[in-house]
């Protein structure tokens, strides 16, 4: 999603590179030699796929990468940028499936260029990273089993980065931060472009239920770094080599790490819940089976539990809220905005109506079902 600090006026100030220009780019800045480019969709910044050349020098290294280019507003926070490679390079370290990044012929994790974009001279960060296999997990079929370990990955995720230090970790305190989880009553702002309907009604009921029953609870939730977007397009999965289960892929690929920020262990799992419904067949089931694998590495408190339904809609209201927005400043890019919205008023609707105890009955007891299971194994690999 997003990577600032700022109000999301700033989806004005994406970057408008051509493709001739973005491949001129990779070779001036990393001394790459591009074979073919394509640009990749993106909320706020710019992506492409890129191909290069095999040389001596990078024989057997890779030769697809992904050119990141980071919109105006964000290009002006080089520490904040310059740290998510940080941590993308950390947790590659620490065995999870992230990306490598390239560092410039000037030794650096990124570049600042500047361009003419025909309204003056604007500057953007610019990052390379190794493009990683899969297809994201929004485009295959998603089981109880793939669910469960997309759970697991979420707080396996978080509880390394307990172990991550940095001297500017303190700019991940992004206190007015529109896509951190807490920062829900900022949606009032931008509630006007959903119109007057019954999907701003329950925004508006979200919101007011968040200031009630979650604000005052903040303090009582365990504080973590969190990726804050794992989102059904930033999970890529491949078919897996040893199939079990329902499932016969397995994770690939973490992307995306514009949105970390300080939050909670709950607000993980919430939003990684929200994200797995979006192209579910049976929403309302899904909650479950994530939460079983999040609370298989770290269990959650019963107050964390009694926020999760509250925190998933808030989840939803957000994004949906903000695609909107969004779609107004930035009409050509509506096909990647609306993504969320093409089932996630439907899936928020349906909560809303089906009602908090109901939800949370099938969540729990899915869940629950885990900690049998597991039990049963443990008892029979005793005997």
């Amino acid at each position: 999603m997003s990577s600032g600090d700022v109000e999301p006026t700033r989806a004005l100030a994406k970057p408008m590179f051509t493709e001739p220009q973005a491949s001129a780019l990779v070779e001036s800045v990393f001394g790459f030699k591009v074979s073919k480019i394509q640009p990749l969709p993106s909320y706020d910044d710019q992506n492409f796929h890129v191909h290069v050349t095999p040389t001596e020098a990078s024989t057997g290294g890779p030769l697809e990468y992904v050119l990141k280019i980071s919109n105006t507003e964000c290009s002006k926070n080089a520490e904040l940028i310059e740290m998510q490679n940080e941590i993308i390079m950390f947790l590659k370290a620490a065995g999870f499936p992230t990306a490598s990044i390239c560092r410039t012929k000037g030794d650096r994790t990124t570049s600042l260029m500047s361009m003419d974009s025909g309204s003056g001279i604007k500057n953007h960060l610019v990052r390379l990273m190794t493009y990683l296999p899969g297809r994201p997990i929004a485009k295959v079929p998603v089981g109880p089993t793939l669910l469960y370990e997309v759970g697991r990955l979420a707080a396996k995720l978080d509880k390394t980065l307990e172990a991550f230090h940095h001297p500017h970790l303190s700019l991940l305190h992004r206190e007015n931060f529109i896509w951190n989880l807490k920062n829900i009553p900022l949606l009032e702002k931008f509630v006007d472009a959903l119109g007057h309907n019954r999907n701003r009604e329950i925004v508006q009921q979200v919101i007011q239920l968040f200031k009630q029953e979650i604000v005052p609870k903040l303090s009582h939730f365990r504080e973590c770094l969190n990726h804050g977007d794992l989102n059904d397009h930033n999970i890529l999965v491949v078919p897996s080599r040893e199939a079990f289960g329902d499932t016969p892929y397995q994770v690939s690929g973490v992307l995306d790490f514009g949105d970390m920020s300080f939050g909670y262990y709950v607000f993980e799992v919430a939003i990684t819940i929200m994200y797995m419904m979006i192209e579910s067949q049976n929403p309302l089931h899904v909650g479950g089976h994530v939460l079983a694998g999040f609370e298989s590495i770290v269990p959650l408190t019963p107050t964390e539990r009694g926020a999760l339904f509250l925190l998933v809609c808030s989840r939803f209201s957000q994004s949906l809220v903000m695609a909107a927005h969004s779609c107004q400043l930035h009409p050509e890019n509506e096909e990647y905005l609306t993504i969320t919205a093409k089932t996630g008023w439907k899936h928020l609707q349906l909560m809303f109506d089906k009602g908090q105890k109901a939800v949370e009955e099938i969540w729990f007891q899915t869940a629950k079902s885990y900690e049998a299971e597991l039990a049963l194994g443990l008892e029979q690999s005793s005997h």
